[in-house]
């Protein structure tokens, strides 16, 4: 009996082992009992910085270049007048009319010009009145013995071509007076002076005209005065003294500086 007992007691022992042994391996081989894997571990994110490639640079826009000067054609009066030997163009420089020795006459009022719109001294003494035609007012001095020359001082609106510069005007109607000079005269410039009267612009011109008298050579001093006034055409006022009446050349100063516009 109890070498039974002690084999059953065996046997169970062996039962027992083997359930304890199952147990074990069911254990660990049970996915939901299996310890959690680490996780992988996250990389961490990368900003990418955005390198948009540079726009193509414009091409340079290069500057238009300035359009060349339009020079003005010259007018037919002009060329004619740049092409007169008698009449040297104009200096460069400006000049003021030179100051002449002597006694000026006395004034004994104005001429009040308005057909040329200017006024300007009437001179007692030797200058007296004439008749203005041509002209739009003409004083002048005695006559000259053995000379149909004496001097003048007339005025009157500009009687020739109006051009674009009130300089070339001014170089055109000084050249105009050599038609009231004896024949065959030539000019010399002495001063050229732009100036204003009146707060006008206007152009003050002197000059000497050379001649010849009865095959004496003889000059005359000469001034113009070209004023722009509001009129459609300026102003000439001109003076022009032989020398054989010199002591009155202080006369020219006197008109030049006291021309007034109306």
């Amino acid at each position: 009996m109890r070498l039974v007992y002690r084999t059953a007691a065996v046997v169970t022992v062996v039962a027992a082992l083997g359930v304890v042994a199952a147990g074990v391996v069911l254990t660990r081989n049970d996915p939901g009992e299996a310890a959690a894997a680490a996780p992988a571990p996250k990389a961490d994110p990368v900003t990418v910085a955005a390198t948009t490639a540079p726009p193509p640079s414009p091409s340079p826009v290069l500057p238009s270049p300035p359009p060349s000067p339009s020079v003005s054609a010259l007018s037919t009066a002009m060329t004619d007048a740049l092409d007169d030997p008698r009449v040297p163009e104009l200096p460069g420089d400006q000049k003021k009319l030179r100051t002449f020795a002597g006694k000026p006459a006395k004034i004994r009022g104005s001429i009040k010009d308005q057909r040329s719109g200017v006024a300007f001294p009437r001179f007692a003494g030797d200058w007296d009145l004439a008749s203005a035609s041509p002209f739009a007012s003409r004083q002048q001095l005695p006559k000259v013995k053995g000379s149909a020359y004496r001097g003048l001082l007339v005025s009157c609106p500009v009687p020739i071509e109006v051009q674009d510069d009130l300089k070339d005007t001014a170089f055109l109607a000084a050249r105009w007076t050599l038609n009231h000079h004896p024949a065959g005269a030539t000019l010399k410039w002495t001063s050229a002076d732009l100036t204003t009267i009146d707060d006008r612009p206007a152009w003050v011109l002197g000059y000497d005209v050379t001649y010849t008298i009865k095959g004496d050579k003889r000059k005359s001093t000469a001034a113009i005065a070209l004023v722009d006034v509001p009129a459609a055409k300026p102003a000439l006022v001109f003076i022009s003294i032989p020398d054989s009446q010199k002591k009155n050349y202080r006369d020219i100063n006197t008109v030049m500086s006291k021309i007034k516009v109306l």
